[in-house]
């Protein structure tokens, strides 16, 4: 009779190195397999991930909470992050295998340019456009309600600075909040400042007026128009459709040294970003995001970016099934022209005259390829397909809406 099941409980009470032996040891000789040996040296500590609390974390906890994650074979921690300084910073550090992060974050750390460095590398993208601007209500009472506005009211105040925030500079919130206020014609200098703030910060700051404005992922601005302190005056899917929005970004040596857990968890992703972008779900979503440990906003607030419609008041914009976009068009290709979407953006603020060659390679299109192959076909629960997943547990961490 095989005893297998009964010695996988048992702990090595040996330390270190020679303990693990004994216990192989002593798994070989009841079982007489040579397995055994590969299966207690291949044991590893669980692979954590950073995200961002924003609406696009939404593929990694449905991968998590869905136990797409275990399917592949992988034991995943969850690890919500504040700001992106943090993120880099525990990703160097090796206190983070992966993270949900800015698309612009991967290239700026390979430049050098961030606090904390490293070679990254992107072999997904989690999802596609999803920011959107809000000013104060008092700029809006004012008469600032679009681009043109701002560049008028400007030209009126007399010089009179005005502080909007990003959660990552030059990321795509940036970029967005540069090219609305360029449309807006405003004459230089004025004293404006762009600001890097926390997302969880943006609307308490706003509140106290130490904000006019800020571009971030949802669900913020909503967040902020719901409570009577923001107005929405444009959005990502205006300013710059389809763009590339979060990735998942790696060291270059993870992807290197544990090349098969890394696309295993790529494949895991892709299944969920599947699942996150099939409308029906798109309540499930709010509910699960949610939650204390993930987005931590009202369930209202996650509801306009996520489900739709998004935009000012009197701009309703009924699109796409809501701001974000996981999967559709091909959304987790870290293709070549996601890459020059944001490269050339980082060469029009850095006023590069050649091109570095730290951004070769960083969006690597050959790993997304081989962790596609992995992902398995069909639909999560919502669809007429089913995977083979704990639908009743599902059922019971949410109730659709």
């Amino acid at each position: 009779m095989c005893r297998v099941p009964c010695l996988q409980k048992r702990k090595v009470d040996a330390p270190g190195i020679r303990g693990a032996r004994h216990e192989i040891f002593k798994v070989k000789k009841m079982t007489g397999k040579r397995g055994a040996r590969l299966k207690v040296l291949k044991r590893r500590k669980p692979l954590v991930v950073g995200f961002l609390p924003e609406n696009d974390c939404a593929p990694l906890v449905v991968a998590q909470e869905l136990g797409l994650f275990r399917a592949h074979g992988l034991d995943v921690e969850l690890s919500c992050e504040a700001t992106w300084k943090r993120l880099a910073e525990k990703l160097v550090h090796r206190e983070l295998d992966a993270a949900h992060a800015p698309g612009a974050l991967p290239f700026l750390m390979n430049l050098k340019l961030t606090p904390e460095n490293c070679d990254c590398v992107s072999g997904m993208v989690l999802s596609l456009q999803g920011n959107a601007i809000t000013v104060s209500r008092e700029l809006w009472r004012k008469g600032v309600q679009d681009a043109t506005t701002i560049g008028e009211y400007v030209s009126k105040s007399a010089g009179r600075g005005l502080t909007f925030g990003v959660t990552c500079p030059l990321s795509a919130p940036y970029s967005l909040l540069c090219q609305w206020l360029r449309e807006g014609d405003i004459p230089g200098p004025v004293g404006l400042r762009i600001v890097s703030v926390s997302a969880w910060e943006l609307f308490p700051m706003m509140k106290l007026g130490y904000l006019d404005g800020f571009c971030a992922g949802e669900p913020w601005s909503s967040l902020a128009v719901q409570a009577g302190v923001g107005m929405c005056v444009s959005s990502s899917a205006q300013l710059a459709p389809m763009h590339p929005e979060k990735v998942l970004a790696v060291r270059k040596d993870f992807a290197e040294k544990r090349g098969e857990e890394h696309e295993r968890l790529i494949a895991a992703l892709i299944e969920a970003c599947r699942f996150c972008d099939r409308p029906e779900n798109r309540g499930w979503l709010c509910q699960l995001l949610a939650q204390p440990q993930f987005v931590n906003a009202p369930f209202e607030a996650l509801e306009p970016g996520l489900c739709g419609p998004f935009a000012p008041e009197d701009k309703r914009i009924d699109a796409l099934h809501g701001l974000n976009i996981f999967h559709r068009g091909r959304a987790n290709e870290p293709s070549t022209g996601r890459a020059g979407w944001i490269t050339a953006r980082l060469y029009e603020f850095l006023r590069w005259s050649s091109r570095p060659g730290a951004l070769a390679n960083v969006f690597r299109p050959d790993i997304f390829r081989r962790a596609r192959a992995l992902a398995r076909p069909g639909k999560l629960p919502g669809g007429r397909e089913r995977w083979q997943t704990d639908e009743p547990q599902l059922k019971r961490r949410l109730r659709p809406t």
